[in-house]
């Protein structure tokens, strides 16, 4: 018969070799999924946001849940991923469309800093250096085509993913909070936090790139650039470059008017530009973040720049969400263990002030208030 002390060894044992192979065909799993990563994530983002549709059928209208996630799917089929697909192919036909003509391009940069030169009295570049523009418009486009390919393939992966996360909603959200070591307000905090922040990003991304295409359209027409259209989605798309943003599509519009001899339009662009379109990309991103989710306009910066190399488009919110989860958990640790620390376990701010209720979730009822409410009063004994 084996010891009570030597079975719990052997318990704790069986444990961490349970968890050591799950954390190794984890890595082996994601190795070989990783260049479907994004639509892993891209289901979990669109989850998030539409999950309140299917409760809604199901618990509600009594909607069988195979039905109803066909029918969620399909909406974020033909209003999501279509629609954004279609966008980028017609952004890469177009660019393919143009042709490139190294020599005229040359000529008119010549021209162009030559008289800046002969203004200022030195020399700023060389042919040589502004050889590289050719081939940079070439590898644009490729890193173009390819994002689309990828994009392509990842739709499927999303719509697959995401019908079955939709059909087993509750047991999926069960076996989440099953498994995160916390207790249970921490759990419900984690949740809210994470839910806030994914939809923050999920939605004012897209609101601010609609606002930044408008601006940006308004201008090309003002200051007669041609194909407006085209580069007021390519400005809309570009909201998503951390610290730049815009600026990468506006300015070069701008300098090769001026390039052009169209130095009102040139200069008016630019100023446009500026004051205009940089002006919406700088506050409205920020104004639109604060009223989704109080995050912090260093969390989306750092968060993009550590996203996008990660997971590509959806590193746009899945970087904030990994950066603030960090933090979140920072401030759980300080609150818990150091003892006097202020430290709130939070990171938006926005319901910090009441309790939120998830659907599903029941946190532990304390046992110490039932006590007190069982103790009978001196005036009962009256």
């Amino acid at each position: 018969m084996i010891k009570q002390p030597e079975k719990e060894k052997k318990n704790v044992q069986y444990k961490y070799i349970l968890i050591g192979l799950l954390i190794l065909l984890g890595l082996i799993i994601f190795k070989y999924t990783r260049p479907y990563m994004s639509g892993f994530l891209g289901a979990a983002t669109l989850y998030v946001i539409v999950n309140g549709q299917q409760k809604y059928l199901t618990q509600k209208l009594n909607w069988k849940k195979s039905l109803s996630a066909l029918i969620i799917v399909l909406e974020v089929l033909f209003f999501i991923l279509i629609p954004l697909t279609g966008i980028a192919f017609l952004i890469i036909d177009t660019f393919s469309g143009i042709s490139i003509d190294p020599e005229a391009i040359l000529a008119k940069v010549n021209n162009f800093i030559s008289l800046l030169e002969e203004r200022l009295g030195f020399n700023i570049f060389t042919p040589e250096n502004l050889a590289v523009i050719p081939r940079a418009g070439t590898n644009i486009l490729q890193v173009l085509g390819s994002g689309v390919y990828t994009f392509v393939i990842n739709v499927i992966v999303i719509l697959f993913v995401l019908y079955y996360m939709l059909f087993s909603n509750d047991d999926f959200e069960k076996s989440i909070r099953e498994i995160l070591p916390f207790k249970d307000e921490n759990k419900q905090i984690v949740a809210e936090e994470t839910r806030l922040i994914i939809q923050a990003n999920a939605i004012g991304i897209p609101l601010l790139a609609i606002i930044q295409g408008f601006f940006a359209y308004m201008g090309y027409l003002l200051f007669g650039v041609e194909s407006a259209i085209l580069y007021a989605i390519l400005t809309a798309f570009s909201t998503i470059i951390p610290i730049v943003g815009t600026t990468i599509v506006w300015a070069p519009i701008g300098i090769g008017l001026l390039l052009g001899a169209d130095y009102v339009n040139g200069i008016g662009l630019l100023l446009y530009g500026f004051f205009i379109i940089g002006g919406v990309d700088n506050v409205a991103r920020f104004l639109l973040q604060k009223k989704l989710a109080d995050i912090h306009p260093l969390i989306t910066v750092f968060g993009v720049l550590i996203g996008i190399p990660m997971f590509g488009f959806w590193g746009v919110i899945f970087g904030p969400l990994i950066l603030s989860l960090f933090i979140l958990f920072f401030n759980m640790y300080r609150h818990e263990y150091v003892p006097g620390s202020k430290a709130e376990p939070r990171v938006t701010t926005r319901y910090k002030t009441r309790k939120v209720k998830i659907p599903g979730y029941e946190p532990a009822k304390s046992k110490i208030k039932t006590k007190i409410k069982d103790v009978p009063d001196a005036t009962d004994k009256e």
